[in-house]
């Protein structure tokens, strides 16, 4: 099966637009393509599936280990032909700035795929050579098999560039060149892209861009490239991936609610195929547009995600305020992350918010949209005490982004001890009440996959109200 992995020499250079692009061109062709993400990013991936039909997956080898990618790779392409892999950053960074720990250049030798290099041509021409090379040649270990020049000014720009290409023979051969198209820009807001729930793109969008990229590229000879894959699922065997430890026999399946709209949109795909695999069945409601918990749950879930921009719909939303409440002080296990502690707390307010909205109210405290980002990064966490999610002394990964903060009464208890990718120490976080679990912090329950499992043996110990 070929494989490509879509890199950049920086961010900005127009990576998400031609990987949209590919997968929109390539489902035109009628072909079935597996999309996939590098690193721990919500939002492309929600675009990749809109554009491919099917679920894309994160590649992340400091969240889930060097083991898990391939894992990863591995369930995403069941039934494909084609695997498009969109890289984060430039084609070398990653976690620090002396190894190629957690880049792009690290995940494509993982897979064995080569690389297709995109570069934003604007202001250059000869240089262009220069930059190629130096990609190109920099990792010996790194197969960079194509080059797509973006943001072509002119056509006259274009025999330039093509001109400066073929100078230098040892160069890998230039697959196309695209030209500027403001038409097909994707809209962007705080945390990146807007998110595909919220913006979803019509057929006609994905047909333009399909359209704009088979124009300035050759996609037959793309697909001719050697492939270096070790196999179309990573060398492994689907059936010999275990999830989690089979059901007893005799158990039922518990039912878990699972936040899922415009407004909560923000989880891995194998923190609930694991849940699955634990025994749970997996309810997914709206907390924007239905008024009560799903009927006979014995958990919720709340990803992250963008409260803060329906907050007037969420904080009308009464009826199922007190759902959660009341579910909250029967006991029942109640995990949330970032826009989920957003959402229990007392409410939010700041930035562009009009004034106070109120929310769930689990816990005293509020949070507040702030004009900067308040926190990126990996974040390794440490459980100090038992939690639904796992003992004391549980380690399990994942990673921060946002733009707000919560202000939590300091009584309230941490659970999570918490550090960068570096070690370095952070302030404890994993806000506990009851059988409520909330944190800024995403965690791939791959990182750890017993998170799942204890999850919905707490779920199947509470007995409801």
């Amino acid at each position: 099966m070929q494989t490509f992995v879509i890199a950049a020499p920086a961010s900005g250079s127009g990576k998400t637009t031609i990987t949209l692009a590919l997968l929109a061109a390539l489902r035109r062709r009628g072909l079935e393509v597996a999309p996939f993400k590098v690193g721990p990013d919500f939002i492309d991936p929600g675009h990749h599936a809109a554009a491919s039909g099917r679920v894309s997956r994160n590649l992340d080898a400091w969240m889930c280990g060097e083991d898990g990618v391939p894992r990863s790779f591995a369930l995403g392409c069941a039934g494909a032909e084609v695997a498009v892999v969109e890289g984060v950053m430039g084609l070398f960074d990653g976690a620090d700035g002396g190894s190629e720990a957690g880049s792009t250049a690290a995940v494509a030798k993982l897979l064995g795929a080569p690389v297709i290099l995109v570069i934003d041509a604007k202001g250059q021409a000869r240089s262009v050579a220069a930059l190629i090379k130096g990609f190109a040649e920099f990792d010996p270990a790194l197969d960079v098999a194509g080059i797509i020049l973006n943001r072509v000014a002119s056509p006259r720009h274009a025999e330039l560039l093509r001109a400066a290409h073929a100078s230098v023979p040892s160069l890998p051969p230039l697959l196309g060149v695209l030209p500027r198209e403001p038409q097909i820009a994707l809209p962007e807001r705080y945390l990146g892209l807007v998110t595909a729930e919220a913006a979803p793109e019509n057929v006609v969008f994905y047909e333009r861009l399909a359209e704009w990229f088979e124009a300035g590229v050759d996609v037959d000879r793309l697909l001719a490239l050697p492939s270096l894959a070790k196999g179309g699922n990573g060398g492994l065997n689907l059936n010999e991936i275990p999830l989690a430890p089979p059901l007893l026999k005799g158990e039922d399946r518990v039912r878990i609610a699972v936040a899922r709209d415009e407004a909560f949109s923000f989880c891995y795909p194998e923190n609930l195929e694991l849940l699955e695999a634990a025994g749970a069945e997996i309810e997914f409601f709206s907390p924007l547009r239905n008024h009560h918990l799903p009927a006979g749950i014995s958990g919720v879930y709340f990803p992250g995600g963008y409260p803060e921009l329906y907050s007037p719909q969420l904080a009308a939303n009464l009826t199922l305020l007190q759902a959660i409440r009341d579910a909250a002080s029967a006991g029942m296990p109640i995990y949330a992350e970032c826009g989920g502690l957003i959402y229990l707390s007392g409410g939010v307010a700041g930035a562009a918010i009009d004034h106070f909205q109120p929310f769930v109210a689990l816990f005293p405290a509020w949070a507040r949209m702030l004009p900067q980002r308040k926190a990126l990064g990996y974040r390794q966490v440490t459980f100090r005490f038992d939690t639904i999610l796992g003992p004391a002394g549980t380690v399990a990964r994942g990673h921060e982004f946002h733009y707000s903060e919560v202000a939590i009464a300091p009584e309230v208890p941490r659970s999570y001890a918490v550090s960068r990718a570096d070690g370095q120490i952070l302030e404890d976080e994993g806000y506990v009440l009851n059988n409520v679990l909330a944190s800024y912090v995403h965690l791939h329950f791959a990182s750890h996959p017993a998170l799942a499992v204890n999850l919905v043996e707490s779920c199947r110990r509470w007995n409801g109200p």
